[in-house]
């Protein structure tokens, strides 16, 4: 895999990782009765925790990147179209 496919192919897994990993944790701020910041919806995450998220989704599309890269140097995956 050259450089750019392998940017490329580690971005587009950071990102479905991130959007998968957002709703973990994550409580509205009407739940258990906690008090709503003023010119927020009552719906608005407490707290999202989102540079823990990003951390793990960080590790988590290195070791898809990883295993996709390993796939593709040992042709269990073949790009080229032959």
């Amino acid at each position: 895999m050259g450089l750019v496919s392998g940017a490329l192919v580690y971005v587009v897994a950071w990102w479905l990782v991130f959007f998968m990993t957002l709703p973990f944790g994550v409580k509205a701020q009407d739940e258990d009765g906690g008090d709503v910041v003023a010119g927020t919806h009552s719906s608005a995450p407490e707290k999202p925790m989102l540079l823990k998220k990003v951390f793990f989704s960080s590790i988590i599309a290195a070791v898809v990147w990883f295993a996709l890269d390993w796939a593709i140097v040992n042709e269990m995956v073949n790009l080229k179209g032959n």
